[in-house]
């Protein structure tokens, strides 16, 4: 068993159960009238358009609002690029999936590790995790599973730890994209979707991997723009940056329907940061017009 998940103002916990008749993949949810709205605030910024243009912006959009029924779009979603520390997730379901089958257990020690590897993106935590579960070979067959899907060569790639986070060791690049630390928007975006429904590995480990991932220790980029905009919500969240490559990732879940999303946004850009922290009230009016 476990416990429920606290919530902003009562809002429904997380992970929400969703019947697996009523779930809907994000493969098959692309939203028509969403994806023209993020389409049309990026054309509106040259810089944005641009970026996109060179395939240096990837950005994915989930409306959580009814999760049985998500709302997905997306900029440049299937392309891997180079994202830093947000690969670091990787690095939890494997240890996570690996917990789940008594593989590894989880002591004191495995979870200051997961914490700092999520919350403060250590590199320290993540290469000692890298070493407990097996090296980066085990990590990518966690990714390539059928069960997860979220690296698939024959569709873009996603994610995938191809180093461990450390000056010493081999470097495996990613088949498709040739990045050593690669993630795909889509399949970032997909990463979080499945654990909003309880859906990596289990319910209950879902529930254990979105604690790790709340009360985000560095408030950067998306973390900025919400603690202004909505500071209330609960955040699930794992940023990247190595110098100008910039990436976040984040579940918002507030009290108010339209407030619940998952947003993804990757870009390289000596600007990345400010480009990802103006992201967040962009997508607020694409959700929720009447702001």
């Amino acid at each position: 068993m476990f416990m429920a998940a606290s919530a902003a103002f009562g809002a429904p916990h997380i992970p929400v159960s969703v019947p697996d008749e009523q779930w809907q993949p994000l493969s098959q949810s692309r939203d028509a009238a969403l994806q023209a709205e993020l389409n049309k605030y990026i054309d509106s910024s040259p810089r944005l358009a641009r970026l996109s243009k060179d395939g240096r912006l990837s950005v994915a959009l989930v409306d959580l609002s009814n999760p049985s029924s998500p709302r997905y779009a997306a900029i440049n979603g299937r392309k891997t690029v180079y994202a830093a520390s947000m690969p670091k997730i990787a690095i939890l379901l494997t240890a996570y999936d690996q917990i789940s089958r008594g593989v590894l257990e989880a002591t004191p020690e495995v979870e200051s590790d997961m914490n700092a590897m999520i919350r403060n993106s250590s590199n320290g935590a993540a290469t000692r995790m890298i070493d407990r579960v097996g090296g980066l070979d085990a990590i990518n067959i966690t990714l390539a599973d059928p069960r997860y899907g979220l690296y698939d060569a024959e569709n873009g790639g996603g994610l995938w730890v191809g180093k461990r986070y450390a000056k010493t060791g081999r470097r495996v690049t990613d088949p498709v994209a040739g990045v050593s630390h690669g993630a795909s928007a889509f399949q970032t975006a997909r990463y979080y979707y499945l654990l909003a429904t309880g859906r990596l590995v289990d319910e209950a480990t879902s529930y254990n991997m979105l604690q790790a991932l709340a009360d985000p220790g560095i408030r950067h980029k998306f973390v900025a723009s919400l603690g202004q905009l909505a500071p209330d919500a609960d955040l699930y969240r794992k940023s990247g940056t190595w110098r100008d490559y910039h990436a976040d990732s984040v579940i918002v879940w507030g009290e108010e329907p339209w407030r619940r999303y998952i947003l993804v946004g990757i870009v390289q850009s000596d600007a990345g940061g400010d480009i990802l922290k103006d992201l967040i009230p962009a997508v607020e009016t694409i959700l929720h017009p009447e702001n």
